[in-house]
């Protein structure tokens, strides 16, 4: 594979094109990749300090009590909004419904392993260890093997 950077002059002229002879699940992670790059959202930490995060360094989305937390490596945020809202908005950006209250980022998973009951476990690359129900297990296995039936 051959890659190109050639410098413009105007930051609203960036863009980045894949030219591929076929869409594979290496080409939809570049781009879902490339499409979270910059992308920030604004959390509420600790004594109600507003902060903004990257996108792209979220481990997954959990809603509890009515609230919904985006966990990163070193801090978790409060951040407004629904979970399905989650869900719908960054499906692009490769994160995905595992469970009932979790949306995970397909980037930062580090493997699945079968749980009891139809049931898996996403480790994610943090070390944290999610399950996914048996309802989105299909659907994460058949994104994680590449099999085609993730396109919408």
């Amino acid at each position: 594979m051959k890659v190109t950077i050639r410098k413009i002059l105007n930051r609203e002229n960036e863009q980045v094109i894949i030219e591929c002879t076929e869409i594979t699940p290496e080409v939809k992670d570049i781009r879902a990749y490339a499409l979270s790059k910059g992308t920030t959202l604004t959390g509420i930490v600790k004594e109600s300090k507003l902060e903004r995060f990257e996108l792209q360094d979220v481990y997954y989305f959990e809603a509890l009590d009515e609230k919904v937390f985006a966990y990163t490596k070193d801090k978790v945020y409060e951040i407004k909004g629904r979970l399905y809202e989650i869900e719908e908005a960054y499906t692009a950006y490769h994160f995905v419904r595992c469970s009932k209250s979790v949306v995970i980022n397909l980037m930062l998973l580090g493997s699945i392993s079968p749980a009891l009951n139809g049931r898996f476990f996403a480790h994610m690359k943090n070390g944290e260890k999610l399950i996914i129900s048996r309802q989105y297990a299909p659907v994460i296995k058949s994104i994680v093997m590449g099999d085609g039936k993730d396109e919408k």
